[in-house]
């Protein structure tokens, strides 16, 4: 059975979609069907793969019933990897959600019958806690949350943690939290190692050991329309994420 991990932290820039497409592409890299589903009106992860964010079908379209999964996902440039692309009418969904009947289990009901085809389903989730995050959570198994390393990242995650919590209570049961990733970490800074400390110290059992570092090959490699391990498989950020998809896989 397929397990669907949303990828989600309502703080904008902590390397969400970066963490997203690169752990897809290492599954696949592994010899594992992988699907990633942009649900982020910017449509970077969609980007980050090379599609174009004007795509004639969208998440979008799955979420407002005009049809399904099926005719939305696409193959991507790299074997066993598929996308769910977004683009900007994503952002009307914002609004039309909430609207609707049942309309947090939107996403889970899509995903039902496609779920088992792949190893690892990832939902890339908007940087707000709306109705796009929610519908994540709420088919979701298990949720990553990217956190940087620097001090406003700790700001929050209380609060977010709470949402979990809200969402595992009153509509997914099933949901747990896989583990917090520190991303963006410049070991040779006071700041990285202080907030690296504090995060350890306040979610002991939740923190990855796998840290990613700041590296110039994981920022330039969207614009290349191809994850980092692709772009560059020997640099120090390819073999973070690497070593962080071996940790999610024993983490089970």
């Amino acid at each position: 059975m397929g397990t669907v991990y949303a990828i989600a932290n309502q703080k904008g820039g902590v390397g969400k979609t970066t963490t997203a497409v690169n752990l897809a592409a290492c599954v696949a890299e592994a010899g594992y069907d992988s699907l990633l589903v942009d649900i982020d009106p910017q449509a970077n992860a969609t980007i980050g793969l090379g599609v174009s964010k004007d795509a004639t079908l969208t998440v979008y379209d799955v979420l407002s019933d005009a049809t399904g999964f099926d005719d939305v996902i696409v193959p991507s440039s790299i074997d066993h990897l598929w996308l769910a692309p977004a683009g900007p009418d994503l952002a009307g969904a914002t609004v039309e959600l909430p609207r609707l009947p049942g309309s947090e289990i939107k996403l889970r009901e899509a995903l039902e019958p496609i779920r088992d085809r792949y190893a690892f389903t990832l939902l890339d989730c908007p940087p707000s806690l709306g109705p796009l995050t929610v519908n994540a959570l709420v088919a979701a198994d298990r949720v990553i949350v990217p956190v940087q390393a620097e001090y406003y990242a700790l700001e929050g995650l209380a609060g977010l943690l709470d949402t979990f919590s809200l969402v595992q209570r009153e509509l997914n049961p099933r949901l747990t939290i896989a583990g917090m990733l520190l991303t963006m970490h410049d070991g040779r800074t006071r700041l990285a190692q202080d907030v690296e400390r504090e995060v350890r110290e306040h979610f002991p059992e939740l923190v990855f050991d796998t840290v990613i570092p700041r590296n110039i090959r994981i920022g330039e490699s969207p614009s290349f329309g191809k994850p980092v391990i692709h772009h560059d498989p020997h640099c120090a950020g390819a073999d973070a994420y690497f070593e962080f998809a071996k940790e999610v896989a024993a983490r089970g």
